[in-house]
């Protein structure tokens, strides 16, 4: 077995993979990696971002997934380096978004016995890898060749298809390592297939159409509800589930992650008006169709959850993700969201149904801004600056080919709270499979390297010191970014739980205030760095170009007690 063997075999590997549609590749540093990044790397057609961090670079891979929808594959050299890779695995499963990783590892004799750099890298991420594969080396025979041109497609296929996640490959690699003469034009066995196609072609999986179970719960149950969560997959399925929400006349409760907080159906302020149990209770429906996760709102799912079995919950999944904690879908169809609804018949809306969840949404919208603004201020962009305010804004004026990711705990939470309903709404996106708040900053630059739009990352002060590494990115790989921290000197939303009462415990341990000056942080990763303080300043700031820090300073106590009045002028004015 020698280097050219390796080499051989590791380009058709990586040809395969570009065959069937891979154009994005990260890779971290090391030794033993080295034949799977140079081959990676040595392919012109491909993309390949070098990144120092592991966790960082698996993030920005889930992040530039994410927002292609193309597998994106990653590459890194043994031990902890494939271990930092876990958190994005682990969010790539939970989130459904396809990534085939690529480990490097000691060949057999060299593990358990001391090795440097060694550990047990076999099905190392356990059930969230969908599919693992341990590769030996052997020489580059057309046989073999042929073996890992099936491989690769296998990989790709099997990360995008069905449930998409990631895939894992684990090679066991013997030095030498590089190459002592140029690696030949030509391959043993001949190539791949002619025409460039991929050694082997998988025809997705199609959803099996709706039987008309739908359209008869809907003649049955006109008083009906769409729910709309996380899609992240199909930037049309959010345009296509409001065109039907207002055809049917049906209220529309859709979180911005579905992209179907659009059109005069839709009711942007459920998570305030659900807060009073006399408006939930007022409007129970007869059915409800959700479609995508459930939306973060906590108000929403507990709604949700109280029903009762006279409603009848159908929710489309097309991906068998059974999205379901409190278990009560009475129906998981396995269909295509944007065909079944297409398919369903005009029907005679209920506008009086609709109105009963619009009017209240219109006063809530007008008690929201009111309560938001200074009183000297009500309509000028003088006003102070607070959390909601600056989601409110971003959802406000953040133009349609612009994308905004939003961190977990607060962000995401006051995005879905504050964003208005617009015609031509961004796209939004967040880690919202296992909800946590690793390698946001990371992320965001994986979505910005997919292009399509500026892009805005909604972050709050613990979850950006978490994944400040991630910032080097802005340097190294020439990217744009516009991070709108909001800075409350911890974890703002743990003050807004029972704990909080717990005095100085709660604060050092809960809390986590952590004393950190960002400007220090922007000048060490070579961002820009913009405080703001006011409506204006923000816009401002959010029309610059470059990678930039905008940093809102906000009180985590002054918060809470404006989220209680925002809830309590909702529930006065409805």
């Amino acid at each position: 077995m020698t280097a050219l063997d390796t080499y051989l075999n590791l380009r058709a590997f990586v040809d395969e993979l570009v065959r069937c549609g891979l154009r994005d590749a990260c890779t971290s540093p090391g030794s033993r990696s080295t034949p799977l990044v140079l081959s990676l790397v040595r392919d012109a057609r491909l993309r390949a971002t070098s990144h120092i961090d592991e966790r960082c670079g698996g993030f920005f891979a889930l992040g530039l997934a994410k927002a292609s929808g193309l597998p994106v594959a990653l590459a890194c050299t043994s031990g902890t380096a494939a271990a930092n890779y876990a958190p994005a695995v682990i969010e790539a499963r939970e989130a459904r978004v396809p990534l085939i990783v690529l480990t490097a590892d000691r060949p057999p004799e060299l593990r358990d016995v001391g090795a440097g750099q060694t550990i047990d890298q076999i099905k190392l991420y356990g059930s969230a890898a969908k599919w693992f594969q341990e590769v030996d080396e052997q020489p580059a025979t057309p046989a073999r060749i042929r073996w890992l041109r099936a491989l690769a497609c296998r990989a790709f296929w099997t990360a995008l298809d069905g449930r998409p996640g990631p895939v894992h490959l684990n090679f066991a690699l013997r030095e030498p390592l590089v190459l002592d003469e140029p690696l030949p034009h030509g391959e043993p066995g001949g190539g791949g297939r002619p025409g460039g196609r991929p050694w082997v072609v998988r025809r997705p999986r199609t959803p099996a159409p709706d039987d008309g179970m739908l359209a008869g719960a809907l003649a049955a149950r006109p008083r009906a509800i769409v729910v709309a969560g996380r899609a992240e997959r199909d930037p049309e399925l959010g345009g296509a589930v409001a065109a039907f929400a207002e055809r049917a006349g049906l209220p529309l409760l859709a979180e911005p992650t579905s992209g179907a907080r659009r059109g005069p159906a839709a009711i942007a302020h459920y998570d305030a008006l659900l807060r009073d149990p006399e408006f939930g209770a007022a409007r129970t429906p007869a059915l409800v169709v959700r479609l995508g996760d459930l939306p973060t709102s906590k108000p929403l799912r507990q709604w949700l959850a109280g029903l009762g079995e006279e409603t009848l919950q159908i929710a489309l999944d097309p991906d068998n993700a059974w999205q379901d904690p409190a278990g009560t879908a009475t129906v998981m169809l396995d269909a295509d969201p944007r065909a079944a609804l297409a398919a369903l018949p005009a029907g005679s809306p209920d506008r009086g149904w609709l109105e009963r969840w619009a009017a209240p949404d219109s006063a809530a919208a007008a008690a929201i801004t009111h309560a938001l603004r200074e009183p000297a201020e009500p309509d000028g962009d003088g006003a102070a600056l607070s959390e909601p305010l600056v989601a409110a804004e971003l959802g406000a004026r953040l133009p349609a080919e612009a994308t905004l990711v939003a961190a977990s705990s607060m962000p995401i939470r006051d995005v879905e709270t504050f964003f208005p309903a617009r015609a031509d709404p961004p796209r939004v996106l967040s880690n919202r499979g296992a909800n946590g708040i690793d390698g946001t900053v990371s992320t965001a630059f994986g979505v910005a390297a997919a292009g399509g739009g500026p892009v805005v990352l909604l972050i709050g002060d613990v979850a950006l010191a978490h994944d400040v590494g991630g910032l080097l990115a802005a340097r190294r790989l020439g990217l744009e970014l516009a991070i709108v921290l909001v800075d409350n000197g911890g974890g703002g939303i743990f003050d807004f739980l029972p704990v909080a009462r717990e005095g100085e415990a709660f604060e050092r341990h809960v809390a986590t205030p952590h004393g950190l000056d960002f400007a220090h942080a922007a000048a060490l990763y070579g961002l820009a760095y913009e405080p703001v303080a006011t409506v204006a300043q923000l816009r401002s700031a959010l029309a610059s170009g470059g990678a930039r820090l905008i940093h809102v300073r906000t009180d985590r106590g002054e918060n809470v007690a404006l989220h209680r009045r925002v809830w309590e002028a909702v529930r006065a004015a409805v």
